[in-house]
Formats: C-alpha cells, sequence, structure tokens
C-alpha cells in the first residue's frame, strides 16, 4: 500500500542518511539506531508494556496488561492476530498508556499464508488513543501518531509489494488505500515477510525525536542480524500513547502472528531514569500502602488466633519444627530395618511353597515305587535310582527347614534390633541376610527334580500302522473328491 518513492522530502532524507553513515562507518562503530549519539543510551525493560510465550496468557485467557479485540485469539506462545480466512480483523493493545519520551520495541512476528500473494497485512502503533477496530489493517482510521505497516497486498498494481511504509498522522487525515499509502508515507522498504523459514523481527526506536526501523528478515536463526529499513528524523508524536499490533485479511488471507512484543524504556548516557517509587502516581501508591496496611492487620489477626487455639506452640523454638540429623539418620536406620524384614518375610513364602511341592514330590514317588513293588516283575524298575531319588529328597527336605527355621531367627533378631533402636542389629541382621543368600543358591540347585525312569509305553507298533493307513486312505478320498467338485464347477464358465 505504497510506492517505491515517497516524494522528494523522502529522496533528499535518503541520501542524506546515506552519506550520514558512510561517514560514521569510517570513523566509529555506532548503531544504526542511534547514529547521532556518541554513546548508546541505557534501556530498561517495561514488562507492563510487553508479552512473550510461553505462558503468554491468563488462565481467563487475557493477556496481562493488554486487551485483544476482534479476530485476535491469544494462546500459550503467541497471539494470532488474524486467521487464514476471509476480512477477518483483530489487535492487541496496551491497558496503560506510555508515558516517557524515548523507546524502542522489538516485535517478533510470523505471516504465512499457502497463495504466493497474500493480504491485507499487519501494523504496528503508536497513538494517543487505543484503535480498537477498523478499517486501516484492523484499526481505527484518521489516528494521532505513528503506524508502521507491513503491506502484503499491491492494491494500486505497481508490483511494490511486500513492503513496510511508516505513515503518520496527526487525526485529521484518513488512510490513503486505493493508493497503498503512497501521498502519506514518510519513510518505506520493500522486504518480504511472508513464509519465512524462521520468524521476523522488527526493532523500532524512537530517540531524540528519530524514529529508525531496523528489520530482521527471518532467513536465519541470528537475531541480532538486523539491517536498515527506515529512518525518520524531525518526527513528532503524542507525548503519552497506546502500543497496539493489528492485522486485517481481505479477499486473500494470512495467518498474521505475533510471537513476542518486548519494549524497552531509552534514557539518555548521564542522565539515569527516576526509581520506580517516584514514577507511582501518588493515588496509586495509597492504595497499594491501605491494601499492605490491611494484608498486615489480618496476617497479625489470625497470628492471634492461631496463639489461642495451640497455647503450648508459644515459646518454642522453630529449629524443633524440623527433623534434625540425627532424627533423619534413626529413621533411615529403621527404614532399612522394615526393607530387610520385608524381603525376608518373601523369602519365607517362597520356601515354604518350595517345601510343600517337595513333600508332594515325595509323596508321589513313593506311591509309584509302592505300585511298582506289588505289580511289576523283579527286575523291571532299578532299585538304585529310586533309592537315589529318596535319599536326594530328604536331604533337600532337611536343607530347606534347617533354611526355614534360620529365617524364623533373622525376623526375631530384626524385631528385637527395631524395639532396640539400635544400628549394631542392624548391622548383625544384614550379615545374617548375606549368609542365608550364600547358602541358598546350592539348595535351590538340589531342589530340581530328578529324571525318573522312563515308563513303558501304552502304543503298540501295530495300533500305529493302523492308524497311520486309516488317516493316509481318508485323506486321499478327500483329495479326489475335492478334484472332481473342481471339474464339475468349471463346466458352467
Amino acid at each position: 500500500m505504497m510506492a517505491v518513492s515517497i516524494g522528494k522530502r523522502s529522496t533528499a532524507a535518503t541520501s542524506l542518511l546515506i552519506s550520514f553513515l558512510i561517514f560514521h562507518t569510517s570513523n566509529a562503530d555506532i548503531p544504526a539506531a542511534v547514529a547521532e549519539s556518541a554513546e548508546a543510551p541505557h534501556r530498561r525493560f517495561e514488562y507492563k508494556y510487553s508479552f512473550k510465550g510461553p505462558y503468554l496468557t491468563q488462565s481467563d485467557g487475557t493477556i496481562p496488561f493488554w486487551v485483544h479485540t476482534g479476530n485476535a485469539i491469544p494462546s500459550a506462545d503467541q497471539v494470532r492476530i488474524t486467521t487464514s480466512l476471509r476480512s477477518q480483523r483483530g489487535s492487541v493493545w496496551t491497558k496503560n498508556t506510555v508515558n516517557f519520551a524515548n523507546w524502542e520495541a522489538e516485535v517478533t512476528f510470523r505471516v504465512s499464508g499457502r497463495g504466493r500473494m497474500g493480504a491485507d497485512g499487519l501494523a504496528i502503533w503508536f497513538t494517543e488513543g487505543q484503535g480498537l477496530e477498523g478499517p486501516v489493517y484492523g484499526a481505527a482510521d484518521s489516528w494521532n501518531g505513528v503506524g508502521i505497516f507491513f503491506d502484503s497486498f499491491d492494491n494500486d498494481g505497481k508490483k511494490n509489494n511486500p513492503a513496510i511504509i511508516v505513515v503518520g498522522n496527526n487525526g485529521k487525515f484518513m488512510y490513503d488505500h486505493p493508493n497503498d499509502g503512497t501521498t502519506q508515507g514518510l519513510g518505506s522498504c520493500l522486504r518480504d515477510f511472508r513464509n519465512k523459514p524462521y520468524p521476523v523481527r522488527a526493532k523500532i526506536t524512537y530517540y531524540k525525536m528519530s524514529l529508525t526501523v531496523l528489520i530482521n528478515n527471518g532467513f536465519t536463526p541470528d537475531r541480532d542480524d538486523f539491517e536498515l529499513c527506515t529512518k525518520i528524523d524531525d518526527m513528532v508524536i503524542p507525548q503519552e500513547g497506546y502500543f497496539g499490533i493489528s492485522a486485517a485479511t481481505g479477499g486473500l488471507a494470512d495467518d498474521h502472528d505475533v510471537l513476542s512484543f518486548l519494549l524497552f524504556r531509552l534514557t539518555e548516557p548521564g542522565q539515569q531514569p527516576a526509581p520506580p517509587d517516584v514514577e507511582i502516581p501518588k493515588e496509586e501508591k495509597d492504595k497499594y500502602q491501605a491494601e499492605f496496611e490491611n494484608f498486615q492487620q489480618e496476617l497479625d489477626k489470625k497470628k492471634e488466633e492461631f496463639q489461642k487455639e495451640h497455647p503450648g506452640v508459644q515459646g518454642e523454638p522453630v529449629e524443633e519444627m524440623y527433623e534434625s540429623v540425627n532424627d533423619r539418620e534413626i529413621r533411615q536406620v529403621f527404614e532399612g530395618q522394615n526393607r530387610i524384614h520385608l524381603e525376608i518375610k518373601q523369602l519365607h513364602r517362597q520356601l515354604a511353597m518350595i517345601l510343600d511341592e517337595q513333600r508332594r514330590y515325595v509323596t508321589v514317588v513313593t506311591d509309584e515305587i509302592a505300585k511298582r513293588g506289588v505289580h511289576a516283575q523283579s527286575g523291571q524298575v532299578p532299585n538304585q535310582d529310586i533309592d537315589n531319588i529318596i535319599n536326594k529328597q530328604e536331604e533337600v527336605l532337611r536343607n530347606l527347614n534347617e533354611l526355614r527355621s534360620s529365617f524364623y531367627e533373622s525376623v526375631r533378631q530384626i524385631g528385637s534390633a527395631q524395639h532396640q533402636g539400635n544400628a549394631a542389629g542392624t548391622y548383625e541382621a544384614v550379615q545374617h541376610f548375606n549368609d542365608i543368600k550364600e547358602h541358598l543358591l546350592p539348595i535351590l540347585e538340589k531342589v530340581n527334580c530328578p529324571e525318573l525312569p522312563p515308563l513303558p509305553s501304552c502304543l503298540s507298533t501295530i495300533h500305529f500302522l493302523v492308524f497311520v493307513t486309516i488317516q493316509s486312505v481318508l485323506f486321499i478320498g478327500y483329495i479326489v473328491y475335492r478334484s472332481q467338485q473342481e471339474a464339475a464347477a468349471k463346466k458352467f464358465f
């Protein structure tokens, strides 16, 4: 919404700026935003006029110290001023006015869309009043202040968009939409800010009546990679005003997302800013003082009520409310004893299950031997193997009984140590527990059941051959029947 040239005054200012920058480049390294100053100004962050993710919004969806209108959608990480839908308008504005003369705003935003061209654009405002809604990029027309417009759509057909234009207004003029603000622009530059791999950053500095716009084009992740867009000298803006960001879409649409807005107060070198207490108005200061006194009175009242309800707590030192080092060590000792006690109980239950299984196994083997001794002929069952099985099972039972009694003894020792509160009892219990673990592995190896002599087969060879023959005949018959059915089915095709 602008032209490449902005009049004779802008051309002269541009040439003057180029020669000025060449002169300073050959003499000193000075930032472009404050090129006229021999020393950079002091910067102080103003959180009441800023926002940044994460946790950008409160629980009710509002932005602290800001107000949003129209189709703006705040979220935890960003503020979507407009979505990629047609005829959308949205804006965010500070709730309080800015009353310091020099400032610097850093805005991080992203403009993205599916098409090669987008619309309409995004604007950054500093105006005397909040332009909540209107036709100029979603904000009100005839504003009193300055607007930095990021124009996406080429209204005048001169193929000079996307572009950035600075337009000032004293509240008496209407914005020139058909000519893209060509007749009203104070400074401009051609920059493509749509669909960049990284967010685009704009640094807007107003210092000593000079407005400078620096742009980071979003091609690299370097946040300090700024280049000069335009600079306007001898620019007069309102002494107090509101900051705002607005955006709008038309027949074409883009997503206009603002990731952060950071405002800094600038102070000339040698002039320290006033302390915060001096800056607070007297009415607001008295209000905060009254709230603090009321809170202090309520706190003292609650303390008195607590002391009346708990008279025994009065006069006790604060240290007694917390755990000492000795108490913590004793607690850790008892916790270790409890864990050992639980582990031993668990092992005791497992050994009891193993013991029951071994007893059942011995009973089964004994019954089998008794049956074979009555019905089997002599020499069929090796008596030596049976004797070995019985001896091994008896030995396993004896070891398990000894281990079980050892566990009973460990549980008893740990219980006595817990009652005595002695750390030495814990050490003895741990040593005893380790001894039990050393003897447990060979016992578990002996628990494995030995192999029994092979039992006689209940299926003879003749029966097996007859079964296989019947199965083969049935399978061959099924194959013949299926082939006949398939041959009959093919006659119909």
